[in-house]
């Protein structure tokens, strides 16, 4: 009975879709494509829902400790045994980024979310030579593309936005364009995408690469949501559920950027806390992985801080939680490796079971 409901659904938007194809309305046949995409990737989406995929303990069992197996028989032992981000310590408090996951980073504005991103980005294009999808709703990809030669490059960015480049920096230049493109990582910059779209051009791109290696989403709370909901956390909720499901489809760990609630200013320590990731709960939940990003310079001038990022990690569902520092060089926004690497907090192991 339910497959029949399946296929009669299937056979309407068929014929929907073949009247949107004759009459278009204006639309352009990307525009039109990308519906038709959308609305038959909701209908595959229900029918997955309505199955149950039970599997034997046995063949679980087995699969578990083949990973095990090949971990302890590899030829360089590590601790990271996900998809490196390129920094020491948070590798080593995080194993690296898992297939599967949901990885949230949450900051107030300018405390670097977006560079952190797309730093953790460009190592994984440019060392792992993975593929590396951003969905940028906030910046414009030429924005993002600047961003990156200041980075790879370490240009200052006012010298790249003004052109008054000095000797050395050309050389500088050159070489940061000769590794980025080379390098897998892909923008798009569509405004407002629904987490149906994004999932179809994820897909699309894994379909194309054979593997990601990162899908970045900056950020949440400028996503659509598919359908209408009581309120925004409603939809954000739903949103979060999305961006779950996306990673373990495609296997692969998405990092999702989130704003937090601006009432976190009014305390006198304004580390950020669970409580205060905005509009939705459900983001807690769903995470795997929650990184905060908190620059004591950004409220304090007279810090002794400053250039120190601490990154909390506020939630590690099979790992602890706990602090660690990177260097933020503001004028290449880009984060490095603190100076005295090993310099994390371990608080304890989260053991979350959400």
């Amino acid at each position: 009975v339910r497959e029949r409901s399946i296929l009669r659904q299937l056979a309407a938007t068929a014929g929907e879709i073949a009247d949107a194809a004759y009459n278009p309305l204006g639309r352009s046949a990307k525009a039109v494509l990308d519906d038709a995409e959308a609305r038959v990737l909701h209908i595959a989406e229900q029918g997955a829902r309505g199955q149950q995929y039970f599997q034997q303990i046995g063949t679980l069992l087995t699969r578990v400790v083949d990973r095990i197996e090949t971990l302890y028989n590899r030829d360089d032992p590590s601790d990271v045994t996900g998809v490196p981000t390129g920094y020491a310590d948070l590798d080593r408090m995080t194993s690296g980024m898992q297939e599967g996951d949901l990885i949230v980073v949450a900051g107030r504005p300018s405390m670097g979310k977006t560079a952190l991103a797309l730093n953790i980005g460009e190592h994984v294009a440019l060392h792992a030579k993975l593929p590396v999808a951003v969905f940028s709703m906030e910046m414009g990809a030429s924005q993002l593309a600047l961003r990156m030669i200041g980075s790879v490059g370490k240009l200052d960015q006012h010298k790249l936005r003004t052109g008054r480049l000095g000797p050395d920096d050309w050389e500088k230049l050159a070489s940061a364009l000769g590794r980025l493109s080379e390098a897998p990582m892909l923008i798009d910059e569509t405004p407002a995408l629904n987490a149906i779209e994004v999932r179809s051009r994820a897909r699309r791109l894994q379909k194309q690469y054979g593997k990601l290696g990162l899908v970045i989403v900056d950020y949440l709370q400028l996503m659509q949501a598919t359908t209408t909901g009581e309120n925004r956390a409603t939809e954000i909720s739903e949103i979060s559920r999305s961006m779950k499901s996306l990673a373990k489809e495609l296997k692969v760990p998405v990092m999702a950027l989130s704003q937090l609630n601006r009432s976190l200013e009014q305390r006198p320590n304004k580390r950020p806390v669970m409580s205060d990731l905005r509009e939705s709960g459900a983001i807690e939940q769903d995470a795997d992985l929650i990184l905060f990003i908190y620059r004591d310079e950004v409220y304090n001038d007279e810090t002794q801080d400053k250039g120190v990022a601490e990154i909390i990690i506020g939630k590690q569902r099979n790992g602890p939680i706990g602090t660690i520092r990177l260097t933020f060089v503001g004028e290449h926004t880009r984060f490095e490796n603190f100076a005295a690497s090993g310099s994390y907090r371990s608080s304890r192991f989260s053991g979350s079971t959400t």
